[in-house]
């Protein structure tokens, strides 16, 4: 079916197997009537539903509570912190400095794009291994492995003990994927002492071991860490207007052409 066709076929039509809602009387969330059947979830749990259209366990659910409440960091210094902080002290609206935060998340270096290929190594590495390979010749092979390292001084993350010990906690860390993330640690290790595991790494390895594919990892993951920006925008706001990391004049360094002299017309 060519292009134009498929546009015809669906002018003024919306088909969708996740929902719809009818005014006054009620509303479908993939299949379920959102008011009787999923009042008593909570939210998080709605959203995960909504991604993967699975219901997880009460152990799974308190582990992916845990992903976005152990990295909700309100420091205005972080990335996407930042971003809030400077709408607030801009006197932007809180749904724009938040989404605007949101959004810079998906930072390459160490926000969504990291987590995003470090599950796509994992899952390709469990299929690997449960196929019988060896999984040193694979990480060789692999070249550069996202979730290993990180872009500051430190080389431990803070965030990993207390994730590790709630998934053990919740039995939750003997999966196969979680096993493979702490042996390829000690590989890389090997090689070079800062290369350990980061969150990125121990959260989708875990999230992979609770069956996401890597197009729910990185919609989960959207939120990570927005509860950590309200308090960044709101200490914004309380602040006099454009006071939170002013830059002066002379703390720019500026690399372009030279200051030139311009002269009036009658002085030519």
């Amino acid at each position: 079916m060519s292009g134009p066709e498929i546009l015809k076929q669906n002018v003024g039509h919306l088909r969708t197997k996740m929902g719809a809602f009818w005014a006054g009387s009620r509303a479908v969330f993939r299949g379920h009537d959102l008011h009787a059947d999923l009042r008593h979830l909570d939210w998080v749990e709605l959203y995960l539903f909504g991604i993967t259209g699975k219901r997880f366990t009460p152990a799974q659910m308190k582990l992916l509570h845990g992903i976005l409440v152990y990295t909700s960091y309100p420091d205005a210094r972080l990335w996407n912190n930042r971003v809030a902080a400077l709408a607030g002290t801009a006197r932007s609206t809180p749904g724009l400095a938040i989404s605007a935060g949101m959004a810079v998340s998906e930072a390459s270096i160490y926000g969504g794009y990291p987590g995003v290929r470090a599950i796509d190594f994992f899952l390709r590495a469990g299929q690997h291994v449960a196929a019988g390979g060896d999984l040193a010749a694979f990480v060789k092979q692999e070249g550069k492995i996202f979730g290993y390292g990180r872009p500051t001084p430190e080389t431990t993350d803070e965030r990993l003990p207390w994730l590790e010990a709630l998934a053990h906690e919740l039995g939750l860390d003997q999966g196969p994927h979680f096993r493979i993330a702490k042996e390829v640690e000690k590989m890389l290790t090997a090689r070079h002492p800062r290369l350990r595991m980061n969150y990125a790494a121990m959260t989708s390895s875990l999230c992979a071991d609770m069956g996401f594919t890597k197009t729910d990892f990185q919609v989960f993951r959207v939120p990570l860490f927005v509860a950590g920006m309200p308090p960044c925008y709101l200490e914004a706001t309380e602040k006099p207007e454009g006071t939170v990391f002013p830059v002066p004049c002379d703390g720019v360094k500026y690399e372009g052409p030279p200051v030139r002299q311009w002269r009036s017309e009658q002085a030519v």
